[in-house]
């Protein structure tokens, strides 16, 4: 089966299971979800979430039992991940040659992956010269479906003080992309959280990179903001933690 031959609704489907899988700490995009999360994921009805998971099972698409979660099957897995691919390609398409920023990119992204072939695509590829990660910092995947696992955590579950690195955001909250873009912080940038979060709130220092300075006054950020940021530790700081025989980063 190829991803062309499939209604856009169900194209969508596959790939928001696929995106709640990854969010969720799963690579291989095949956790479990819950028909209620699909359905506000969908902005629609359990009822009409219900009957496409229906139309998808019986493709062979999805696996899904009377009140367990859904889950995509290796074929809809494979699908799923063709549909990531286009879609993360066309986002740094648009960035890095017709000057898009990173808060407009994911709504035409979300139209033009749908009529895009498989040579165009490719044809993208090449052109970007093989880009690993979309603007967003997310995996694109390879041709042949590979999709790096980047072993990342949230920025809300950081160690106060441990200086991090960004490597994903969240690409579904435009106005975030627009703050964190003014205040400087994006995919590659060191940050650390400066104190445990109070009221809700989490505070940012942006660093230089190879010193440590400080860059500007912390950014506030609410917990929930702060849990669609995902980072990895900083090398230097990995390693002397480790030498210290700490654990870097507080995890739940």
């Amino acid at each position: 089966m190829h991803i062309g031959e499939l209604p856009q609704r169900t194209q969508e489907y596959l790939k928001l299971l696929w995106g709640i899988s990854e969010r969720a700490g799963e690579s291989g995009g095949q956790a479990s979800v819950s028909l209620s999360e699909l359905s506000r994921r969908a902005q629609q009805k359990n009822s009409t979430t219900s009957e496409a998971i229906k139309r998808l099972q019986s493709r062979g698409l999805v696996e899904h039992e009377p009140y367990s979660g859904v889950r995509l099957t290796e074929l809809g897995a494979r699908l799923a991940v063709t549909m990531i691919r286009r879609h993360r390609l066309i986002e740094t398409f648009l960035v890095e040659t017709l000057g898009y920023t990173w808060d407009e990119i994911h709504a035409d992204a979300d139209l033009l992956e749908h009529a895009a072939t498989d040579r165009f695509i490719d044809r993208i590829d090449e052109l970007l010269n093989f880009p690993t990660r979309d603007p967003h910092g997310d995996p694109i995947p390879s041709a042949d479906g590979r999709v790096e696992d980047l072993g990342v955590m949230s920025l809300a579950e950081c160690t106060p003080g441990l200086p991090v690195i960004i490597e994903q955001v969240n690409d579904e909250d435009p106005e975030l992309l627009r703050y964190l873009a003014a205040h400087g912080i994006a995919p590659g940038s060191k940050v650390c959280v400066t104190s445990p979060s109070v009221a809700g709130l989490v505070h940012v220092q942006v660093l230089t990179p190879i010193v440590e300075e400080p860059i500007g006054d912390p950014v506030a950020l609410a917990i929930k903001a702060a849990a669609d940021v995902k980072i990895s530790v900083a090398d230097d700081s990995l390693a002397d933690d480790h030498g210290a025989g700490d654990n870097p980063v507080t995890t739940r």
